[in-house]
Parts: structure tokens; sequence; C-alpha cells
């Protein structure tokens, strides 16, 4: 028993101490937000699926986001595959270790992975570092291997420390403005995670809801056998 309540201890000083090594900033996202959702598909598909894959996601499940099979064929299918195949990437396994020294992520559950506060956080944290072979560096994932592949829309920041005694604190600072104001960039990487969130887990709402029915059924269910037991055993009582 003082075996496991130590384990307990250790593992919750632990995750701790891991959260708040870096600070998450909280994601604004919304399942609900077919609106967000088809943005968020359009990044994807333009910005990240030329390189990363999303092999447990289908281009035909994104009608559940709203939108209709033309429209899939028209804006989002740029290699000749089919509405019903998988979203794969046309980068081979070998060019992409060359590149990057090893092959980029699968994304189809990233965000289950990650979360999506670390995603949002990591997406706007891409800062200008000279020592690394990209030429870019993460305030969430030091050395990340990953260039900023979004640069031309969020612009280049820098980093700053300060220091105040034994501590000290970072900021990223906008040098060079990208296409996009800081708001319009959060904004779409807000769409960006919200479509990772969905794409990790497209029957989520639908399960979500289901849960809630099936409690409230529990809850009405358990009044009704409450009152059937009293009313069978109120002469023995």
């Amino acid at each position: 028993m003082k075996k496991l309540l130590f384990l307990i201890c250790l593992l919750t000083s632990t995750m701790a101490f891991a959260s708040s090594a870096v600070h998450l900033d909280k994601a604004p996202t919304n399942l609900g937000d077919k609106q967000s959702l088809q943005r968020g598909a359009k990044y994807f598909v333009n910005y990240c699926l030329s390189c990363h894959g999303a092999q447990a996601m289908r281009y035909n499940r994104l009608q559940d986001i709203g939108l209709t099979e033309q429209q899939i064929k028209d804006n989002l299918i740029f290699t000749g595959v089919k509405v019903g195949d998988i979203m794969t990437n046309s980068m081979s396994k070998k060019d992409a270790k060359a590149w990057f020294g090893a092959p980029p992520p699968d994304l189809s559950v990233i965000a289950r992975f990650r979360g999506v506060d670390w995603l949002y956080t990591y997406l706007r944290g891409f800062y200008r570092d000279d020592a690394r072979p990209t030429g870019w560096n993460n305030t969430v994932f030091q050395k990340v291997g990953m260039p900023h592949v979004l640069y031309e829309l969020q612009g280049e920041q820098v980093l700053h420390v300060e220091r105040h005694g034994e501590h000290e604190t970072q900021k990223l600072v906008l040098a060079k403005p990208g296409k996009m104001t800081p708001v319009e960039y959060n904004s779409m990487v807000a769409d960006l995670v919200n479509y990772l969130d969905f794409m990790g887990e497209p029957a989520k709402t639908t399960r979500h809801k289901l849960g809630f029915a099936v409690l409230l059924f529990l809850g009405i269910f358990f009044v009704v056998a409450y009152y059937l037991k009293k009313e069978y055993w109120k002469d023995i009582h």
C-alpha cells in the first residue's frame, strides 16, 4: 500500500512538473463549428499534407463537417486520388529522412497524443534560430526538426530572453510581419487545430451526445427503479 501511494505521489509530481515546464495557451477550438472545421481542412491539405500523412483518415469523412463529395474533389484533392482514399502524402520516406533526418510523423491522432493546447501553442511558437539546420526553433519543442512551413503567413519571430536575478522570461517578438496579422494567424491556427482534433476522432461529438443521452436515460430509470423497489418491498419494511 505504501509503495502504491509513493508511486501515485511520484506520478502526480512528475505530471505537475511537466505541465509547468512549458506554458500552453488555451486552444479556442469548437468541434461544433463546421465553418471552422472546413477552413481547418483547407489549411491541412495545403500546408500539412505535402509532408505529413493521415493514414487513419479518408477524404469522404469530410462530409461529416458539411462538405459535399464534389466540394471535396474540387477543393481538397489535388493528386488524382479518389474521395474514398486515405489522406496520404507524396513524399517518400527516403526523401523525408534525407531532408529532415526522419520521416515526418503521421498526423491522424496527433491531437489526441499531444492535446489541442500543445498544438495551438506549438504552431505559434516558431522563431528564428541560425544555430538550427532549418533556421527555426520552437518554444514548445526545443531543437525541433520541422521547419516553419507557415512562416509566410505568420512572419518571422525572434526570441527575447530577459534575466531577472536567477529567473528568466522568454518572449516572442514579431520581427518581420507575414501575410496575416497576429490575430488572423492565431485564428487560422485555431481552425487548423480544430480540424486536427476532429481528424483524431471524427465521431467525438456523436459520442458525447450519445453518452449524454445514456446518462439521462440511466438517471430517469434510476428514479423509476427506486420507486418500483419501494413498492415491491413496502410490506416487508
